[in-house]
């Protein structure tokens, strides 16, 4: 059955959304069915392996700094934009920041991370050098952002995965 329908719950919900989009017939049934399926198969074939994670506690260390992390910026880049931006005194930058981590499913999740955060964005990783280009809404040191980025994030991320 798994063969058939590799991804039921989302094959369900495809032909669900079919027909609330369309009018309920047996024709766009049949056709959101079939819809449906292909979907499945193709996701099952694109796909990506499992991530592994090795330790779980670091995990959850992580999701609570990184929340912390973003009620912060959130105050901090208000306080930006309500005070000091008006007067030209905040300065954006790039750095950048080489990487450890090789893996593309923790690459991803400091990806969401860093551009969840408030203040920063990530633009660029070359994998060939492990280098990642970072916006900073107010750069002030730019060995601060390396130091935040590999050893508050990407540590955590190299115990969760490594």
């Amino acid at each position: 059955m798994r063969r058939l329908v590799p991804h039921p719950v989302l094959s369900l919900a495809l032909v669900l959304v079919w027909l609330l989009m369309t009018r309920f017939s047996l024709g766009h049934l049949l056709l959101g069915g079939a819809i449906s399926l292909v979907a499945g198969w193709a996701l099952g074939a694109l796909e990506p392996e499992a991530p592994r994670i090795r330790r779980v506690w670091p995990f959850v260390r992580l999701m609570g700094i990184v929340g912390i992390d973003i009620i912060r910026s959130n105050i901090a880049v208000a306080m930006l934009i309500l005070t000091r931006g008006r007067h030209g005194e905040r300065k954006s930058g790039f750095v950048e920041i080489p990487l450890r981590l090789r893996d593309p499913f923790p690459l991803g999740l400091l990806a969401m991370i860093v551009t969840a955060t408030p203040g920063t964005a990530w633009l660029e990783y070359d994998s060939d050098s492990g280098i990642l280009l970072l916006h900073v809404f107010d750069l002030i040191d730019d060995a601060a952002w390396r130091d935040l980025i590999c050893n508050r994030y990407e540590a955590l991320l190299l115990e969760v995965f490594a």
